[in-house]
């Protein structure tokens, strides 16, 4: 297959890129800056260069004849407190790319348009909703987050009309070793002051990065798949459940408590990432025969961390 990756230069499309190579698939990146990744990634890939909102004919040209496109880019969540123009920038920064390749594939003849567009989603579209089962069926909440991925995924689903399959995949907290924010989900516990955040009753939904890169190969891969999915693994344990879980990873103690308004003090609205939970189930997934590689947190903290 052909397959464009945006926002390729990322864990998630490093790692897709990895495993499509080695399944023999052609590759090309999207990213602004060509010259600063070309000798980052791994021999056969192909660099393009775009500059979301432009929407020009090198992009379509990049876009023309792929059996597949994955859209990856936007602005991190993390890292930078949520001002009025730091929520303006995660909100545009998706659209922008997302309308820009959407855009692109409308002016493709339709013969040469890609087959499927996987834009990335999040599951924070649930917002706060700790004590409801949600599928790709739920309605969407009421959360700064929650009103981002709904005008993400209208966006990607203008493609539809082009005849393309569209398919948003609703992706959990990643867990990897090299995962910045499951770095810091760690780190009290490196520091021995680990515990559980909040009220610790919220459920946390998180997928491992293997999982991640399968998930998004079944949507490739399977026709049958279109519209949101949930990528999230089956086993969704309480805040209080993970913290008891990565102390006996860890060897650390996990009962010293992060109160909620210290939370919201220091993280401002990103306190929203750890106090907000949501039961959601990978229904579609499930339906489609996919055998997660790490259905629980304790195999995925045997992979990240190693046996307890």
């Amino acid at each position: 297959m052909r397959i464009v990756v945006a926002g390729g230069s990322g864990m998630i499309g490093r790692r897709l890129t990895a495993a499509w190579l080695e399944s023999g698939d052609e590759i090309t990146i999207l990213t602004r800056n060509p010259a600063r990744i070309a000798g980052t990634l791994p021999p056969g890939v192909t660099v393009r260069r775009w500059n979301p909102p432009v929407v020009d004919g090198e992009l379509a040209e990049a876009l023309r004849g792929a059996d597949a496109v994955i859209n990856l880019a936007g602005a991190s969540i993390g890292g930078r407190p949520w001002t009025p123009g730091r929520k303006r920038a995660i909100l545009h920064s998706r659209l922008d790319a997302t309308n820009s390749i959407v855009a692109a594939i409308g002016r493709l003849p339709a013969p040469d348009r890609p087959k499927v567009l996987v834009n990335s989603a999040g599951i924070d579209i649930y917002g706060d909703r700790p004590d409801t089962e949600l599928t790709e069926e739920s309605e969407p909440g009421d959360s700064f987050l929650a009103g981002v991925v709904v005008a993400w995924e209208a966006a990607a689903r203008a493609a539809e009309p082009l005849g393309v399959r569209v398919v948003t995949a609703r992706t959990a907290l990643i867990v990897a070793r090299e995962a910045l924010a499951w770095r810091l989900v760690l780190l009290p516990f490196r520091l021995f002051v680990g515990g559980p955040l909040g009220s610790g009753r919220q459920r946390f939904t998180w997928l491992h990065v293997d999982d991640a890169v399968g998930l998004y190969d079944l949507a490739v891969r399977n026709e049958s798949i279109s519209g949101p999915v949930n990528m999230v693994a089956p086993e969704v344990p309480t805040q209080a459940e993970l913290a008891r879980a990565i102390g006996r990873a860890m060897h650390r103690p996990s009962f010293f408590p992060a109160p909620a308004f210290v939370l919201r003090l220091v993280l401002w609205g990103q306190a929203d990432l750890v106090l907000h939970g949501r039961v959601a189930v990978p229904v579609k997934a499930l339906a489609a025969g996919y055998d997660f590689r790490h259905p629980t947190v304790e195999s995925a903290l045997r992979d990240v961390i190693g046996p307890p």
